[in-house]
């Protein structure tokens, strides 16, 4: 089933018959690619639009056979071996189901054991350094919650954030601007987490609301918004708030 896409893949990587800009990528030139796949296929689903979809997750497997053949080139590994790695891993995963135990141990108790077998000693290995920055922090902050590196309910918590946006306000250089921001947004995802909210997909959630109202606030002036005053601009988006809010 899958032959016939390993075989186009194949001919498009031939050093002498293949196409010239397939046949010169790397993973590194790939890898971007990769990555913009995934969230097209991320809003297809958002979108809930299935043909989308359909075309999308094509487009993400077409990345993973890319991927395989430039390791199959360099006498590294091939999509057979991948397949069998996944398979494996899954499995492993969940003994329950294929190994005949009782019960799972649970999904980041085997993760772990999986980090220990490969030498990953910190509680913090094998966080993808390529995750985006505000789910890379959740990960992180979990990470160090489960061996007890966490504050114990909300309320310091907040304090903390409250701290470092007074922070933001006492930096003078950019370089301590830059770092307090930074300090202040992780702050604000370990808010989230001691919430249960996913920081990752408010933030995403936000932005639509935001996108919408604004959206809203363009199609009904009559002027430019550059001609408006911020209190005229308020009072649009005031009431694009209350419209909204009322559907």
């Amino acid at each position: 089933m899958i032959d016939p896409l390993l075989e186009i893949m194949r001919r498009l990587r031939d050093p002498s018959d293949g196409c010239e800009w397939d046949k010169v990528q790397t993973f590194s030139t790939i890898a971007p690619y990769t990555i913009e796949e995934a969230y097209e296929v991320a809003d297809a689903i958002e979108r809930n639009d299935m043909e989308s979809l359909k075309d999308e997750l094509g487009d993400l497997l077409l990345q993973v056979v890319f991927h395989s053949q430039i390791a199959a080139d360099d006498d590294k590994f091939d999509f057979q071996n991948v397949v069998d790695t996944i398979c494996n891993k899954m499995t492993r995963r969940h003994p329950h189901i294929f190994g005949g135990a009782d019960e799972s141990p649970g999904w980041e108790q085997l993760k772990a054991d999986e980090r220990d077998r490969s030498g990953q000693s910190s509680a913090l290995d094998g966080v993808a350094l390529a995750l985006p920055a505000l789910l890379r922090a959740q990960k992180i902050q979990k990470r160090a919650a489960r061996v007890g590196f966490d504050w114990p309910d909300k309320a310091p918590v907040r304090e903390k954030l409250l701290e470092e946006l007074e922070e933001v306000g006492a930096a003078i250089s950019d370089q301590e601007v830059h770092e307090e921001i930074g300090d202040l947004l992780f702050s604000a995802v370990n808010l989230a987490r001691h919430y249960k909210v996913d920081a990752e997909r408010a933030l995403a959630d936000a932005t639509t609301k935001f996108t919408k109202r604004f959206n809203q606030i363009e199609s009904s002036l009559t002027k430019d918004m550059q001609d408006m005053t911020l209190e005229e601009l308020e009072a649009e988006w005031q009431k694009a708030k209350a419209s909204q809010a009322a559907t």
